[in-house]
């Protein structure tokens, strides 16, 4: 299915105060909606990902599997503020004719749910069956289900948690340090900032992966050149090779993004009342090994969302286990959809 575009013409105010003189989503869909259309499964997508769920996510979508396009109307829309189609830094600025870059009004995770909202409006959904994100992809399905309560009628969450902690947003910080240190930084160009951002993606890694990981696929041998060893050349390839498929603007902003995460903020509640509040029946997974999003975190949910079902599985990988350990994640999450009933 080749992407697809929703082009809004109206104003898009922003939580911090910003305004968008219209927006453009990039979206994906699979399988066909059906008469009664309560057969949607909505993927919200992590940070760098694009809303090609099934170039991302192999194995997870498409006839047969848990996602089965035979039975089910998937979406995955592009976040906004990516670089992969949706209005970002690097879309065109209505006032100046000119790329945003570094003139992109800030973004909230709940602006990203409010776009979502749009695109759903837009396909003619009024029932989603299954929302369902991994990572910053759990924060838009937290958030989405605190905004429209009635829409969303089970949900689906990986390796995420109902606000950013401390451990992310020094992370983020520290990525944003090193994109920032870039001499190009702020320059008026696609490619500013693009060193930085390798610097910034190697950070990343570290995060995603795990002890275990890279002990057992980066330990060099007693006599390798300590000066050349395996896992500095690693995260260097994968620094060079994010680069030149995502941008540092967009990166810079989505993080500041997730650092907005709070269920609670501005809402006069406590993260416990709000979590308590939700009605949906919830598939709750964490992974062992997971540093960035410990365990605790999807712990912390199952105790206070009411109908929720955590599940923990092994895997060595760490944070990136939600995209790799396909096998696992999929069985559980096909029983999860086996349990529920579409009417």
């Amino acid at each position: 299915m080749a992407v697809q575009q929703f082009v809004v013409e109206d104003n898009f105010a922003l939580e911090e105060g910003g305004l968008l003189e219209g927006l453009t989503i990039a979206y994906h869909t699979y399988g066909t909606l059906n008469e009664k259309k309560d057969n949607v499964i909505w993927i919200c997508h992590a940070l760098t990902a694009s809303s090609d769920a099934a170039a991302w996510w192999p194995g997870m979508i498409g006839p047969g599997t848990c996602f089965d396009t035979e039975k089910y109307f998937i979406v995955c829309a592009n976040i906004l503020g990516s670089c992969y189609g949706t209005t970002g830094p690097l879309s065109t600025d209505h006032k100046s004719g000119k790329p945003y870059y570094d003139q992109f009004p800030f973004i909230t995770i709940r602006d990203m749910a409010k776009a979502h909202s749009l695109l759903r409006q837009h396909l003619g959904i009024s029932k989603i069956h299954l929302l369902a994100g991994g990572s910053m992809g759990g924060y838009q399905v937290l958030e989405w289900c605190v905004t429209e309560p009635n829409l969303i009628e089970n949900i689906f969450i990986i390796g995420s948690s109902a606000g950013e902690s401390a451990w992310g947003k020094a992370i983020h910080a520290a990525q944003r340090m090193a994109i920032e240190t870039d001499c190009t930084w702020k320059k008026t160009s696609p490619d500013a900032g693009k060193k930085g951002l390798e610097t910034a993606r190697a950070i990343g890694m570290i995060t995603y992966r795990s002890y275990e990981t890279f002990k057992a696929s980066q330990e060099d041998a007693p006599d390798q050149d300590y000066k050349k060893n395996k896992a500095a050349s690693y995260i260097a390839y994968q620094g060079t090779k994010f680069s030149k498929r995502f941008n540092a603007y967009s990166y810079w902003y989505l993080s500041h993004a997730m650092d907005s995460h709070n269920l609670a903020r501005g809402r006069n509640k406590s993260v416990e009342n709000i979590l308590e509040s939700m009605d949906q029946k919830a598939l709750l997974i964490g992974i062992n090994s997971d540093l960035l999003c410990p365990v605790q975190e999807l712990i912390f949910l199952a105790n206070h969302i009411k109908n929720a079902d955590l599940k923990l599985i092994d895997s060595l990988y760490g944070h990136d286990g939600f995209l790799v350990e396909v096998q696992q994640v999929s069985a559980l999450v096909k029983t999860f959809l086996q349990q529920l009933s579409i009417n």
